[in-house]
């Protein structure tokens, strides 16, 4: 249930929700899975930091960068939804046991979506980091 969801939350930290868009724009349909499943896509860190800690997790600034240059940069009170209701609703349909980790989404500044857009590559560093939370910083190999 929503009004308990949160009880069953250990903690949070911070997620690169990294994506193959050419796997998920030209090859496979369209379909988007596929192009986030890779491995290494989907680095966290650098800790969990424990529910308690965190002063207020739906007013929290979120920022991602790619070569020291800012592409994201927004909060956690912008989620669209509050992490009790995500929580109550994806419990609906998949059965969540200790350890599963929720990604609760991204920021505006995705680059295949800006004008022109832009591709990570290799040798690029991206980092993502979330207030109280910490930051993670990883190359693209």
């Amino acid at each position: 249930k929503e009004s308990s969801a949160l009880d069953h939350v250990v903690g949070f930290t911070v997620a690169n929700d990294v994506s193959a868009r050419d796997w998920q724009m030209r090859r496979n349909g369209r379909q988007w899975l596929l192009g986030k499943t890779f491995d290494t896509f989907c680095p966290l860190g650098p800790a969990l930091v424990t529910k308690d800690a965190v002063a207020d997790v739906h007013n929290l600034s979120i920022r991602c960068s790619v070569n020291g240059r800012p592409m994201q940069d927004s909060s956690t009170s912008q989620l669209i939804f509050r992490l009790p209701k995500l929580i109550a609703w994806v419990s609906r349909f998949v059965t969540l046991v200790p350890g599963d980790i929720l990604l609760t989404g991204t920021p505006p500044g995705v680059g295949v979506f800006r004008k022109p857009p832009v591709f990570l590559k290799r040798g690029d560093e991206v980092q993502c980091e979330i207030e109280e939370l910490g930051t993670i910083c990883n190359k693209v190999v």
